[in-house]
């Protein structure tokens, strides 16, 4: 085990991500704007295509990582058949979901079940296919839908907060599995799909256009919403989520649904509304 890894195991997780999530929301000027500066200057952050590209205008450094951008920003794939990517980020791992088993990185996968929390909801995605995403500091850090979808539910998870950074994915095992996170549930005019927000080291927190802020607080036990019928409809590219201080989304769509670009090879760049997939023919 290396060093960064045991470390993973040492450090107490959750106080150290409170405190990440007090700091980030100080309003203290030369403090928010001393952070932000580094981030823009360590990640080169493009902040042309920001909303507000004034980096003083920000009231705390928060508020500067969720940052919405420019109308027209990112564009969404003309095809009406494309599945969309939900993230701007580089690609963990995506492929086929073989016998229930997501890869996670070399010599290390997970099941959906554990994933899921749900041993029924799994059955659907048991060869399916799947796409993970990680958010660095420098990717903008909303998300969007990759398709037409109407919330069914949504499963908080509770569990460790290990960085999801490469070197974790690489080095702890079932990550994603144990990592608190909120599974939304949704289902669209071909079926269900399902996005997992995993929370991560130093993330402050979890949140969505339906809910709220979702994570913190950090759970004790697995919390179960039911949202049908109450008409959550999102489109395609519509914003749901966003994560306070980066981390990991995860994709899955079941068999018959549709296929993943098998070219979303480790590491390649995403962004939002790039087709990353289709979907299936439908046959008349």
């Amino acid at each position: 085990m290396s060093l960064s890894v045991l470390v993973q195991h040492l450090v107490p997780q959750k106080a150290l991500s409170a405190l990440v999530r007090h700091a980030t929301r100080w309003t203290f000027a030369p403090w928010k704007d001393f952070l932000i500066r580094r981030v823009v200057h360590s990640y080169d952050v493009d902040l042309d295509e920001a909303a507000n590209p004034d980096p003083a205008a920000y009231p705390h450094f928060n508020a500067f990582f969720t940052r919405a951008l420019k109308p027209g920003a990112r564009p969404l794939a003309g095809a009406a058949d494309a599945i969309l990517c939900l993230a701007d980020g580089r690609v963990s791992r995506s492929g086929a979901i073989a016998a229930g088993r997501i890869l996670q990185a070399k010599g290390r996968d997970y099941s959906v079940e554990e994933l899921l929390a749900d041993s029924d909801a799994a059955r659907d995605y048991v060869d399916g296919g799947f796409l993970t995403v990680y958010l660095s500091p420098r990717d903008y850090h909303r998300l969007h839908m990759p398709l037409d979808g109407e919330l069914v539910e949504t499963v908080h998870v509770p569990g460790r907060l290990f960085s999801v950074a490469p070197f974790a994915v690489e080095g702890i095992d079932r990550v994603f599995a144990r990592n608190e996170r909120l599974v939304c549930h949704f289902r669209g005019e071909r079926g269900p799909f399902v996005v997992v927000l995993v929370g991560a080291m130093l993330v402050s927190g979890i949140e969505t256009v339906w809910g709220g802020v979702e994570v913190p607080p950090y759970a004790s036990k697995i919390t179960r919403r039911d949202w049908r019928g109450r008409g959550i409809r999102l489109a395609r590219g519509a914003e749901f989520g966003r994560f306070n201080m980066g981390s990991t989304a995860i994709v899955l769509v079941p068999p018959g649904l549709g296929h993943l670009d098998p070219g979303l090879d480790p590491e390649r760049p995403v962004r939002v509304g790039e087709a990353i997939g289709r979907l299936a023919t439908v046959k008349s």
